[in-house]
């Protein structure tokens, strides 16, 4: 008996949908043939992307604009998820911000807009969904961390922080879900080519990420996208409280 990559064949939240390696997952789901709702602060960017996948693909895709810093906005999103895709099983957390002023431009907003994007959805988000997965067998969630979590980056410390949480998150929600035969885990990118990377990319002199990646080079966002997808699939069935690192060998590197 084969396991495909769509099975479960359920409809998947992905958040931070419009771009980067949220879009990337989405775009692997659709490939699958799993329908798709993309999340994202930017609603018509979200809506165009899910167009174009239901169009390439021909799966049930829509966008939804949401900030998810804003607790009270996720009801209603939910409630026109539902509305339009039936049978809701996995969630993707990809949405992000990141902060790049160190210890010094630490305030109470930057702080409470990394934790309340990274953190604070993805526990709201499975509670409010905890219904939907354990009506439907093989249900999954995936919260996209960081390397950041493990390595120590003076540059970002409430992104490093709320990544470094989603990790202690996951483990501890995957004792609870595991009680309904629903999964979770993390998967932590590298050095990807996102739009939130780029002004990085741009700045730093060129070969500065690449020279400490045992692979050489950066990664592509769906290099992220496969892996959330096979995460999200029943061939990831015996796999919980995981942290997948997809980083080219850059954690375990000691080039300088």
């Amino acid at each position: 008996m084969s396991i495909a990559l769509n099975s479960p064949n359920t409809a998947v939240i992905v958040t931070g949908g419009a771009s980067g390696i949220g879009l990337a997952s989405a775009r692997a789901l659709a490939q699958a043939g799993r329908a798709v709702a993309l999340w994202d602060i930017n609603g018509d960017k979200a809506s165009a992307a899910a167009a174009a996948l239901k169009a390439e693909f021909g799966v049930e895709a829509i966008g939804v604009c949401v900030d998810l810093s804003n607790a009270d906005a996720l009801a209603g999103a939910l409630q026109t998820t539902r509305a339009a895709l039936a049978r809701i099983g996995g969630l993707v957390h990809a949405a992000g911000v990141v902060d790049t002023g160190s210890l010094e431009g630490v305030t109470l907003a930057v702080w409470e807009a990394g934790i309340n994007t990274h953190l604070r959805p993805l526990i709201l988000l499975v509670q409010a969904l905890l219904p939907d997965f354990k009506a439907n067998p093989g249900s999954a969630v995936v919260g996209i961390a960081s390397i950041n979590a493990t390595l120590g980056n003076h540059v970002n410390p409430v992104y490093s922080a709320a990544k470094g949480g989603m990790l202690a998150m996951v483990r501890s929600l995957a004792d609870r879900l595991g009680m309904d035969g629903v999964r979770i885990n993390c998967v932590s990118p590298g050095q990807i080519v996102t739009p939130m990377l780029q002004p990085a990319i741009d700045y730093l002199p060129k070969g500065t990420f690449e020279k400490r990646i045992l692979l050489g080079r950066m990664g592509q966002p769906e290099e992220v996208g496969r892996v959330v997808r096979f995460l999200l699939s029943d061939e990831a069935s015996y796999i919980t409280a995981s942290e997948i690192v997809v980083d080219g060998g850059n954690i375990s590197s000691q080039r300088m």
